[in-house]
């Protein structure tokens, strides 16, 4: 009987193996663009219409903003600026402008943690934290929210449930992996890009400067091929 005395082995080996299988399940869940355990999630819109929603994350930074800023306005493009509570903390004055050029202003944490594995009383200080510093910008506009890194799971989706809050993710993202080319960025954006899409760009800092030399190309391209810029609420709202 054997099988008897390793059995002890054979439970400890299969528990651990479930304990692993249910833990690579929930960081996939975590990580998903598609889906979360509680309240609205959205990474597009399903439409015929050709328009898009041009995105930022991070920041305000003085090596980005103002670069991004003066293209959107010499485009005519309106954008969605996720930013950090910390760096608006930093540079009201870019807060600002981005508030008074009329694009949208989204709620990116206050300082960029995972928000994995958190209290709720940890996901609350973030994201309130955050929305106190976008006021102060003088935005008014619908404040939506899009967790570092995609990165959600219990505690933060099921506080921004509770608070009517909807999670904005992406599903083209061309500048996260490596160091592209903004010729790289620009073509895989252009490529990738279908009615309704959610764009994702992180323009602020220093080294990401590639990614501010392709935001030309890509408007140009994307006007070229009929689409219209919206912000995040707008694209919402055409569901």
């Amino acid at each position: 009987m054997k099988w008897l005395r390793r059995k002890p082995t054979i439970i400890v080996a299969v528990s651990l193996t479930l304990v692993l299988v249910a833990a690579g399940s929930l960081w996939n869940i975590g990580s998903s663009r598609t889906y979360q355990f509680f309240g609205d999630l959205v990474d597009r819109v399903e439409t015929n219409d050709r328009i898009v929603a041009l995105t930022f994350d991070d920041g305000p930074d003085p090596a980005g903003a103002p670069q991004v800023l003066d293209l959107l306005r010499a485009e005519g493009v309106p954008a969605t600026f996720f930013l950090m509570g910390r760096d608006l903390s930093r540079h009201p004055d870019l807060g600002a402008r981005i508030a008074q050029a009329g694009h949208e202003i989204g709620n990116h944490t206050y300082n960029h943690q995972r928000m994995i594995g958190v209290s709720s009383e940890t996901v609350a200080k973030e994201v309130e934290d955050t929305d106190a510093e976008i006021r102060k910008t003088g935005y008014q506009g619908d404040i939506h929210f899009r967790p570092p890194n995609g990165k959600k799971l219990f505690a933060l989706p099921r506080y921004l449930e509770q608070h009517n809050r909807t999670t904005v993710m992406w599903d083209v993202e061309p500048d996260s992996e490596g160091t592209p080319s903004a010729q790289e960025i620009a073509q895989q954006t252009l490529k990738e890009v279908t009615p309704g899409s959610i764009i994702l760009l992180h323009p602020m800092y220093a080294a990401r400067d590639q990614t501010r030399q392709a935001l030309k190309p890509i408007i140009t391209g994307l006007k070229e091929r009929g689409y219209r810029f919206l912000t995040v609420s707008a694209l919402l709202s055409s569901r």
